[in-house]
């Protein structure tokens, strides 16, 4: 991936050797040797996983499979942010052969994909799915990156449901807004820092109709 060594060195010298300890309510273990894993709380962990997932997007030839759906001329068969991954393309059998490549380069790396929370969205009939005997769940809808999304591409949904949010937001506000002691301007403040964000998030990508 072109990292230079010297930084490829300090990493490794950075989590050889790791050790920890577990604190209960009885005192604290033994110390152990971590084996597995990035430094929790550390900021270059997000990047360290995110290399580790790319490689193993590389490696299963995602780049370069014609599995996938077209938007702006490009072809996109993957959308990652965090450890959360997304599979898309246009027919169930592609869908399936992109699952099993990445869960194939995943294993050989030392990760394992989680059946219980993996699931499958289409806009048309689908077959049960089994993997090493475990159903794959298939859902009309759920809650993707905060965001609630359906089978049928339909925003009116999340929208209702940010409307939702927005009045329990409110009524939680409720007690300091009528309060005789908050001016008018820190009323706004108040409704702009938290009633927007939370009634807004995510309308950029919202389909509205006409």
């Amino acid at each position: 991936m072109g990292i230079p060594d010297h930084l490829t060195c300090l990493l490794r010298n950075l989590y050889s050797g790791q050790e920890a300890t577990v604190r209960t309510g009885h005192g604290t273990t033994d110390w152990f040797q971590i084996e597995k894993g990035v430094r929790q709380g550390c900021i270059l962990s997000p990047c360290l996983f995110n290399f580790y997932a790319e490689y193993i997007m590389r490696n299963a030839g995602l780049e370069e499979a014609q599995a996938g759906i077209k938007i702006a001329g490009r072809n996109i068969n993957n959308l990652r942010y965090a450890d959360d991954t997304t599979l898309m393309a246009e027919s169930e059998e592609e869908l399936k052969s992109l699952l099993m490549k990445v869960k194939v380069e995943s294993e050989k790396v030392g990760l394992k994909l989680n059946i219980q929370k993996t699931k499958i969205m289409a806009s048309g009939p689908i077959t049960s799915w089994e993997i090493n005997g475990e159903t794959v769940e298939t859902m009309s809808d759920f809650i993707f990156l905060g965001s609630k999304i359906t089978a049928r591409g339909d925003c009116s949904h999340e929208i209702k449901r940010r409307l939702l949010l927005e009045r329990k937001v409110l009524t939680n506000l409720d007690s300091i807004v009528k309060s005789r002691d908050i001016t008018l301007p820190t009323e706004v403040r108040l409704v702009q820092a938290m009633v927007f964000p939370v009634v807004m998030y995510g309308c950029e990508s919202w389909t509205v109709k006409a």
